[in-house]
């Protein structure tokens, strides 16, 4: 590999890699078609590979090409997020931040983000309010909101930045003790984790065609931290959150063709955001890690 090596080509070639042709990656990146080929020829000749092979429908690309993607990518966020930081420090971001997001969210799903948001907002102090409330923004309980349900006021900056995936798991060992459902219907013979006063999950198994009451529930509780832990403990088959399930290799997926409607994340902010760069910075992180992360 030459030691001269000209790292500004990584964004030519994963913008080729995606698009599948020269003139995709130009249009993608706002060049031209003749530079993206140049870049691409100088990264193969840097390398000493071959990246793409040439044909009527495009470029197709090669198993080393395929190989190197995944870090050429993680080179890529890298350099963002250096970017992002270096812009964080020139516009002098700094304060605190009030966050506020429903228990599974702010206990699993923003840990990570947060560590990452201190590397690149790193003069940003947040306050993380974890509430299942819909949080009332122009009161000031929060800068910015992570909810479920789309706020309606009218003064607020309302984004729908991704969807919550659902699925049906229990744990290994339940499994073990009380055999795996193959049909939706089995659930009616195992012990089920349900929710107290919230009927969403009742409603959700009546659409199944399943005729369940609250007493069909072996345990039931509307705490999201608590239902999930009772899930993974093995106390019975419950609906989870695919982020929060791929936390725990024991906790596995049951019934894959009961489909659950996915729930969408709302990032909610005062319209303040247009005048503070602090609030802006972390608005425009979370819009960004946040799909990524589910």
């Amino acid at each position: 590999m030459n030691n001269n090596f000209d790292w500004r080509l990584v964004r030519s070639f994963l913008a080729a890699l995606d698009r599948g042709s020269l003139l995709g990656a130009a249009r993608a990146l706002g060049s031209t078609q003749p530079t993206i080929g140049r870049h691409i020829a100088e990264l193969e000749a840097q390398l000493g590979v071959v990246l793409f092979e040439r044909t009527g429908r495009g470029l197709l690309p090669t198993p080393t090409a395929l190989q190197l993607a995944e870090s050429a990518r993680a080179m890529d966020n890298a350099a963002n997020q250096l970017a992002h930081s270096v812009q964080g420090a020139d516009a002098g971001i700094s304060g605190t931040v009030r966050i506020t997001a429903s228990q599974p969210v702010a206990c699993y799903l923003l840990p990570p983000l947060l560590a990452q948001m201190r590397l690149a907002l790193p003069d940003v102090q947040v306050e993380l309010v974890v509430s299942n409330a819909v949080s009332n923004l122009l009161r000031r309980e929060a800068d910015i909101a992570l909810r479920m349900v789309q706020p309606d006021q009218a003064s607020l900056v309302v984004k729908r930045i991704a969807r919550v995936t659902l699925g049906t798991y229990a744990h290994r060992d339940y499994l073990g003790r009380r055999g795996t459902p193959r049909q939706p219907q089995d659930l009616l013979k195992h012990d089920l984790v349900g929710t107290d006063r919230d009927e969403a999950i009742l409603k959700g198994m009546a659409g199944f065609g399943l005729p369940v009451t609250r007493e069909s529930f072996a345990f039931r509780c509307d705490d999201l931290i608590a239902y999930w832990q009772a899930v993974r403990t093995g106390l019975g088959i419950g609906f989870i959150a695919d982020y929060l399930a791929a936390t725990d290799k024991d906790v596995v997926a049951v019934l894959p063709m009961i489909k659950v409607p996915p729930i969408p994340i709302w990032l909610t902010v005062h319209r303040e955001i247009r005048t503070s760069p602090r609030i802006r910075a972390v608005y425009d992180f979370l819009a960004q890690t946040v799909p990524k992360a589910l």
